[in-house]
């Protein structure tokens, strides 16, 4: 009997295949380490005199592929894609304030924002303050001689008010404060923030740039580099790392951005007109609306792209709210937004549940408010399927 050597393993043996051709679409690489060939060459890339990545958590091939071509939408360079929006709200908040800085927000922020702002950054001893950004008097009231950051939306969530950007940026530049801003709902298809004095722009890429609610992912650019660096310093140390499979499916999203952009925003000015003509609808919300309260600073700020969110309120507390999102199987009820389909989401139970039933009331957020983020569905289908929806809460308001 003859004595048989075992198979060699091949383990880490096999290269990638060579070839005169590549693929057209962008390959995934799930790779957590990436190999040097000696220590020099390790030290020339960390030194950044040689291109190159090292280990998943400081950068990896397909977050520089997205965040390159978010750069060439914003009019950015360098800006870096994270784990999810807040991450990117998280890394420019702690990379670039200490304790002892002070910072202003926006009193209409995203609900986690405001979270972070009225209760983690005090305890890291970074007081903050809430204030109307479109009152620019009240924004300049919140300032102290320590404030170094101002965090703003656009155009707020829910209740789709317009910040005084132009009043907040001179405002900033005079101070010497830092702007920060988040773009998510009104994406550089409406407004770009470098254009109009922004330091930073911050994105939720889970919305609209992604638009398929299948990837978290967030991005922030920061125009000076040593703002950059210590971004990423903090979102490498904190581990705040975007997924390969998520970077890739936002940039698959990414290149219908402005077909679904521009098809939903068109449904929600439909959508928003066909609303205020209902029954049982005490006001509907969208910036270009010439009943917006700050319709003609949205005219003159974003022009004819009011977006794709529409928010609007119904007579009636809880019950009737139920008695909606019931009567509408076919509008996705989730506390989202972004999708390519439409979604409505009831900020009290959601978005803003944070807050108590005062600080909800004080931003005009009751059990009767709604959001949508319309998608890019026949109108009419959205029109039929809403006026039920409001019928139905009608009939549970009367019985109430």
């Amino acid at each position: 009997m003859t004595d048989r050597k075992p198979p060699r393993s091949l383990v880490r043996r096999t290269p990638w295949p060579e070839g005169a051709a590549q693929a057209l679409g962008t390959p995934i690489q799930p790779s957590v380490a990436y190999t040097a060939q000696s220590p020099d060459a390790l030290d020339a890339q960390y030194e950044g005199r040689a291109p190159g990545y090292t280990y998943a958590r400081e950068g990896h091939p397909n977050a520089e592929i997205l965040a390159r071509k978010i750069d060439g939408m914003e009019g950015a360079s360098d800006g870096l894609v994270l784990g999810s929006g807040m991450a990117a709200v998280t890394a420019s908040v702690l990379g670039l304030l200490r304790a002892g800085d002070h910072i202003v927000g926006g009193d209409q922020l995203y609900g986690r924002s405001l979270r972070m702002l009225r209760e983690e950054l005090p305890r890291l001893g970074i007081p903050a303050t809430l204030a109307d950004p479109t009152d620019i008097a009240a924004v300049e009231a919140a300032l102290r001689p320590e404030t170094r950051m101002l965090l703003v939306e656009v155009v707020s969530n829910p209740t789709l008010r317009v910040a005084d950007m132009e009043g907040i940026a001179a405002l900033c530049r005079a101070r010497g404060i830092l702007l920060a801003v988040d773009n998510t709902f009104t994406t550089p298809r409406a407004w770009r923030p470098f254009e109009h004095g922004a330091d930073l722009v911050i994105h939720s890429l889970t919305k609209l740039l992604a638009g398929h609610s299948d990837a978290t992912l967030g991005y922030v650019a920061a125009r000076a580099p040593e703002h950059r660096k210590a971004i990423y310093d903090t979102a490498v140390t904190l581990g705040l790392t975007p997924s390969p499979f998520d970077c890739w499916l936002a940039e698959r999203g990414l290149y219908s951005f402005e077909l679904r952009y521009d098809r939903a925003e068109e449904n929600a000015v439909a959508l928003a007109d066909h609303l205020a003509g209902l029954p049982g609808i005490r006001r509907v919300l969208y910036p270009t609306r010439p009943d917006h309260p700050d319709h003609n600073r949205a005219k003159a700020l974003l022009g004819a792209r009011g977006g794709n969110m529409v928010s609007f309120e119904i007579e009636g507390g809880r019950a009737a709210a139920n008695a909606l999102t019931r009567a509408a199987p076919q509008i996705a009820f989730a506390p989202t937004l972004g999708d390519i389909g439409t979604t409505l989401s009831h900020p009290a139970s959601s978005s803003h549940r944070g807050l108590n039933e005062e600080q909800r009331a004080a931003l005009g957020i009751g059990e009767g408010f709604f959001r949508v983020s319309v998608g890019v569905e026949d109108i009419a289908l959205l029109k039929e399927d809403f006026a039920a929806a409001i019928a139905a809460s009608r009939g549970e308001h009367d019985e109430a």
